[in-house]
């Protein structure tokens, strides 16, 4: 009598039994991720963004797909300062979420954290995208407006200052042309013939430095700690300068300061 095999059906088996050992795996995974989720929410309410991040990537270790532990690290990252690695997490969840909310939210803090990186140009696009997918967003459009603002600033300095080194480089080029027109042959015979009374002078108080001692107890001596009028201008459009400058950045400071939201609810 013939012994009857059954290969298809042992495999079929076999395959089914890995099918469900990696799908147990998979719910642990998630079971896990989910845990250290809350772990790293419960260190955020307490202010310890640190460990809050670590849980965070912890919890995309279980599961690399986890928007909300993505979406949260970069909240603890911006909270410890971290602000050019948590783009990349906000700019994942903008791409991956599926709900305009999400993507506004995510949005708004990119571009929160390029106005902290003084990235003002890139903040002001970030925020036109929060506002393309949430319009009632005030928050976002104030934002948008001090970013603007600031941007059209740095646009305004960056081009002061090229334009002064054209004009310095033309001024250069001008003098160094006059110098060579105005430049006259005769003067290197003058220069010898300076060059000879120097001389000359030098001869006479070596030979009578009775004399140049007498002349100098006639000269008057320079009284020390007074300035010349030109050196008194020039301090002061110094001060002047600094104090512009300090004004400006105080000025930008409080701007950003109003109303900025450091993380959307999550």
């Amino acid at each position: 009598m013939k012994k009857v095999k059954y290969p298809l059906l042992f495999f079929l088996i076999l395959a089914a039994t890995k099918e469900t050992a990696a799908q147990k795996d998979t719910i642990v995974q998630q079971r896990q991720a989910r845990q250290l989720l809350r772990q790293g929410n419960e260190l955020y309410k307490n202010e310890k963004f640190t460990d809050a991040s670590v849980a965070y990537q912890k919890a995309l270790g279980e599961n690399s797909n986890y928007d909300k532990a993505t979406y949260n690290l970069g909240n603890a990252l911006y909270q410890t300062k971290n602000f050019k690695e948590a783009i990349p997490q906000y700019e994942l969840t903008a791409k991956t979420a599926t709900d305009p909310a999400t993507k506004a939210a995510a949005f708004h803090n990119i571009g929160n954290a390029m106005m902290e990186s003084k990235n003002y140009q890139g903040a002001v696009d970030a925020f036109k995208n929060g506002l393309r997918n949430n319009p009632n967003d005030d928050e976002t459009r104030y934002n948008l407006a001090v970013a603007q603002k600031l941007a059209d600033q740095e646009k305004k300095e960056n081009k002061d200052d090229k334009n002064k080194d054209k004009n310095k480089d033309k001024n250069k080029d001008k003098n160094d042309d006059k110098k060579d027109k105005n430049k006259d042959p005769k003067d290197d015979s003058k220069g010898d013939k300076n060059k000879d009374e120097k001389d000359d002078q030098n001869k006479d108080k070596k030979q009578s430095p009775d004399k140049n001692k007498e002349q100098n107890k006639q000269k008057p001596k320079p009284k020390e700690g007074r300035m010349s009028p030109q050196q008194v201008k020039q301090l002061l459009e110094s001060l002047n300068n600094e104090e512009k400058k300090t004004q400006k950045k105080m000025n930008a400071k409080k701007a950003k300061g109003k109303k900025v939201k450091q993380e959307k609810d999550w």
